[in-house]
């Protein structure tokens, strides 16, 4: 609707569709919020076997407050993204069906109060068509042979060619991202903004004719309105801060994180910055890795590296504080996001 507006200037339509998510947020969080502490009555259920401080300061909290960042998202994306561009459609459509699986998933753990949601395999099945077909039609939009080859940063001609086997290489990417910011629990939502910026540039300077040529990037025709949808995931996500600072009134729960990392994964993918999202979003891998080496480590040995995975919660029984892991990750997540940044020039 105001897409129009965007045409005097590239960045109008970020801009505006981050102030409006913001606002939206603001204006309607505390509606949401009561809606889920009355519906949900006890809360979101606390691992037992979890740090146990968590079942003192967590416990009652409502999750599923990611709703309140993708309505955020759809309304700025109605308003001020180009509804004919296809990457837009595509990644929004990933957003909205990876979170309603994570919807339906924190439905049961809140309904049968326990951290055992959705069947796994079934949930990853799910995941994994929705992620083939929205990576078929990406390739399909794009020039071949290049739309189906995979990229690296720092070397402008290193690419290596997968043919129709990318769209595999694609949804594996969308989906291990998906999980990994899942994984990531209640840190996630400042890195994942942090990582959105970093792909919201990507997004416009790809998507850029001359910009894209200048750094010696592989210019890729559309994706430049994707940056819209980054910041309407900022905005929103800044919103969503206001309710989840400690105390937190709400948690993201996996309806926002897999929703946010599937959707990292697909922009990254439409950009051809598949390998770059394991740069940006270094801490979400580490955070699966720490879990992967911890079941194999358990299985094949019966001991385990870790006090406590995923990693974080490793720290936590070290004896940092919860203020101290955030903080230290945000560092990091930052600190991650300049060296993915970097790769725009260093070449």
């Amino acid at each position: 609707m105001l897409y129009w507006l965007s045409a005097f200037s590239d960045t109008i339509g970020t801009g505006g569709a981050m102030f409006t998510a913001l606002v939206f947020v603001f204006l309607f969080g505390h509606t949401i919020i009561d809606q889920l502490r009355l519906k949900q009555g006890k809360g979101q259920p606390i691992r037992s076997d979890g740090p146990q401080s968590h079942l003192v300061t967590k416990k009652g909290t409502p999750t599923m407050g990611g709703l309140m960042m993708l309505f955020g998202l759809v309304v700025s994306t109605v308003l001020w993204a180009n509804l004919a561009n296809r990457y837009v459609w595509i990644v929004l459509g990933v957003t909205l069906t990876f979170g309603a699986i994570g919807f339906y998933d924190d439905y049961l753990k809140v309904t049968k109060q326990t951290h055992a949601g959705f069947s796994g395999k079934l949930r990853m099945t799910i995941e994994a068509l929705i992620a083939v077909a929205a990576c078929y039609v990406i390739v399909s939009l794009g020039r071949q042979p290049f739309a189906t080859s995979l990229t690296f940063p720092f070397f402008k001609e290193l690419v290596i060619p997968f043919g129709w086997f990318f769209v595999a290489v694609g949804a594996f990417i969308i989906v291990g991202a998906a999980n990994a910011v899942n994984l990531t629990d209640g840190l996630a939502i400042v890195p994942v903004m942090i990582a959105t910026g970093c792909f919201g540039v990507f997004a416009w300077v790809v998507g850029n004719g001359v910009l894209s040529e200048y750094l010696q990037l592989h210019f890729v025709s559309g994706t430049g309105e994707l940056a819209v949808l980054c910041g309407a995931v900022i905005g929103a996500g800044l919103g969503f801060l206001w309710f989840n600072a400690p105390p937190a009134s709400v948690f993201m729960g996996d309806t926002g994180s897999l929703a946010l990392g599937g959707m990292l994964g697909a922009i990254a993918v439409a950009t051809k910055h598949e390998v770059v999202l394991g740069i940006v979003g270094g801490l979400f891998v580490l955070e699966a890795v720490s879990v992967i080496v911890q079941v194999v480590s358990f299985k094949l040995t019966g001991k385990r590296v870790f006090r406590m995975a995923p990693i974080h919660h490793h720290f936590e029984q070290l004896g940092w504080t919860e203020p101290q892991i955030v903080i230290r990750f945000w560092i990091i997540s930052v600190v991650l996001a300049l060296v993915g940044l970097s790769t725009l020039k260093l070449r």
